[in-house]
């Protein structure tokens, strides 16, 4: 299959099996920030991805998987074997096997498929109110 096939049949799994079809990406709360996005460089980064966040007399980098989610949703924390990742952090993406990192590269593609589909219903929707 080429990688279009594959992410295609990755988004429709994520609608018949996890039950995330449009009405729950179209949930603002969920995922009225970027949170598809986000998620799909999460899955799609060969490196670790941090956020820095700076507080008083302290500075800490935070991996940037949306907030707002559960870690159950975290696919990343299934791959890298467990010298890779403690229970604290994901594993470092250098530990994927060849076909974990074609995997999450599929979810991260049927993720921003999802998020592109959003964003297009939004304009549709901004356009009929007009």
């Amino acid at each position: 299959m080429t990688g279009a096939e594959l992410i295609a049949k990755e988004r429709q799994r994520q609608i018949d099996e996890e039950g995330y079809d449009t009405a729950h990406d179209d949930r603002e709360y969920d995922h009225g920030n970027g949170q598809l996005a986000l998620a799909a460089a999460c899955y799609a980064t060969p490196l670790r991805l941090y956020v820095k966040k700076e507080v008083p007399s302290q500075v800490s980098f935070d991996d940037p998987w949306p907030s707002a989610w559960s870690m159950r949703h975290d696919k990343r924390r299934e791959y890298g074997g467990l010298l890779c990742h403690s229970e604290a952090s994901v594993p470092d993406p250098k530990c994927y096997t060849d076909e974990e990192r074609l995997d999450l590269l599929v979810k991260a593609g049927a993720l921003i498929a999802a998020e592109i589909d959003r964003l297009n219903r939004l304009k549709e929707k901004a356009n009929d109110g007009r």
